[in-house]
């Protein structure tokens, strides 16, 4: 369990749902052992939180446990995708652990939403990779089929055509360096109902090396922070990616306090920005 998520299911405001999808990684396996990684390594946070003056046991989390995931990808998709419908029906927001960045598809076509924000330092916006076009190097490619734009934070690498899909309108790349500019004046989300991802390889590897593929000169844990403090408010569903078990914790840990963030922000609301 998600330390602290201990609110019964049909009273929940937030669901957490580990997806350990771990079939087309392409680099380091392991993103497997992300969700229950996470939970571990979230277990020594304190209860409180200063900034928004909120305990985290009062904001109705619940931990529905791992789906537990098969080779298939199309097909565990759509199984995920049903389970993670289930809960936006019942008005509470999906919180997925992954797993391979793969999860977030079935998670953002449960949600519906108009804007996909993602945290991450690839572009993702292959039709295939390696003849395989469910490869979590499609996602974006993909959820670009549900929603009408995407905002994706700290990317730096790509192939040429995925740089070159990306100069159209219905995207927007904030390359690492000009993250705080972007947050020094960002986008009103107001109107616009979001879906944010968080794969945390968009974090430098010096804050997070146990992922995948490692990519350097990417954001700070405080930038990673920020983000999701500003988004937060105005998200209908949330995500975290390609966690894995090859380094000391480092990963889990920001991830687990990253959705912390998340939960603390969106319930605070607008007036907590």
């Amino acid at each position: 369990m998600f330390p602290g998520a201990t609110a019964d299911r049909e009273a929940a405001s937030y669901v957490v749902v580990g997806a350990p999808l771990d079939a087309t990684t392409t680099f380091q396996p392991g993103a497997r052992f992300g969700p229950d990684r996470i939970r571990r390594f979230a277990e020594s946070y304190d209860n409180y939180d200063h900034r928004t003056g909120q305990q985290f046991t009062d904001l109705g989390v619940h931990d529905a446990g791992n789906v537990r995931a098969w080779d298939a990808v199309a097909e565990y998709c759509e199984y995920l995708g049903g389970q993670l419908r289930d809960i936006v029906w019942d008005e509470a927001v999906p919180l997925v652990l992954g797993g391979e960045h793969t999860v977030t598809v079935p998670a953002v076509e449960a949600v519906e939403p108009d804007v996909f924000v993602c945290l991450d330092a690839h572009l993702d916006l292959r039709k295939a990779y390696d003849g395989n076009d469910w490869s979590h190097a499609c996602v974006t490619h993909r959820v670009l089929q549900t929603v009408d734009k995407a905002i994706i934070l700290g990317a730096r690498t790509g192939s040429a055509d995925e740089w070159a899909r990306a100069q159209q309108d219905d995207i927007t790349v904030i390359a690492p360096q000009s993250v705080d500019e972007w947050l020094a004046d960002p986008p009103s989300f107001a109107e616009k109902s979001v879906y944010l991802s968080l794969d945390i390889d968009a974090a430098d590897p010096s804050y997070a090396p146990g992922t995948g593929t490692m990519e350097p000169f990417g954001l700070s844990g405080n930038q990673l922070r920020e983000v999701v403090r500003h988004v937060a408010p105005y998200c209908e569903g949330f995500d975290i990616v390609e966690v894995n078990d090859r380094d000391d914790g480092q990963a889990a840990a920001l991830a687990g306090k990253l959705l912390r963030e998340f939960v603390f922000g969106h319930t605070a609301g607008v007036d907590s920005l």
